[in-house]
């Protein structure tokens, strides 16, 4: 298995300002991500940055990075830059691991590109585990999916999926599924991603997998026992993931 592990890592974000640089034990968060997932296999871990500043803190700490434009419509859009940046050729697969994501299961990013690897009709992998809580199941921030009888995934809604008829109050059984944002991706799949048109299914639910899946492309999905750990999104976030760092 031959992989690339790539993190983009945008400066501007509205809740943390400055996020990717933010500091955790006397390093930079995107370089704490780059460092976590490194020593996984992949053949390299790239930066996928929009700022010089994050091009050079990753330089300073010896983490490869790429600088792509700052006026990208999404991730997936950074990512295809950054496929082109680094030469890579169609039948070559990326994983994306988000650049606030410092507690990030390195393990569950061997998974998902080893079930990329070994399922030649999706265009896409992630990662999915079981919900065992009515609150998470009914809560529109937690993403679901339903799986076929393959691993492929049927579909992804904020919606409670598969919804008990006969127990609305209840868990359905098998447990359903939360959805867990890693992907990996088959570069001519990303090279396509951005030309095609946005999906209505994608458009109702803000859930940008879904145009991959209206215009026809599978995506496997990795079942795990157990969620990563959070990511950064507010300074208690930071302040939480830093006094694990022992900072």
């Amino acid at each position: 298995m031959s992989f690339t592990v790539l993190i983009p890592a945008r400066l501007a974000s509205t809740r943390l300002p400055n996020k990717p640089l933010a500091d955790i034990a006397g390093v930079p968060m995107v370089v704490r991500v780059a460092q976590r997932v490194s020593g996984i296999g992949a053949r390299q871990v790239v930066v996928a940055a929009d700022s010089p500043l994050i091009l050079k803190a990753c330089q300073a700490h010896g983490v490869a990075a790429v600088l792509t434009r700052v006026d990208h419509a999404s991730g997936s859009d950074r990512l295809a830059q950054a496929c082109e940046l680094l030469g890579l050729s169609d039948d070559d697969i990326v994983v994306n691991v988000q650049g606030d994501e410092p507690l990030m299961d390195p393990k569950l990013v061997s998974a998902v590109a080893n079930l990329l690897t070994n399922t030649p009709v999706a265009s896409i992998s992630t990662a999915a585990h079981a919900i065992t809580n009515a609150a998470d199941f009914h809560n529109p921030n937690v993403v679901k999916v339903v799986c076929d009888a393959t691993g492929l995934a049927h579909y992804f809604s904020r919606a409670p999926i598969p919804f008990p008829r006969d127990t609305p109050d209840q868990l359905p059984s098998p447990a359903p599924l939360r959805h867990i944002g890693i992907y990996g991706y088959r570069v001519h799949f990303l090279r396509q991603f951005p030309t095609l048109p946005q999906a209505p299914t994608e458009l109702a639910e803000s859930l940008e997998q879904l145009r991959a899946m209206w215009h026809g492309h599978r995506i496997a999905v990795h079942l795990t026992d157990h969620a990563p750990g959070p990511g950064v999104d507010t300074a208690e976030d930071l302040a939480r993931v830093r006094h694990l760092f022992g900072a």
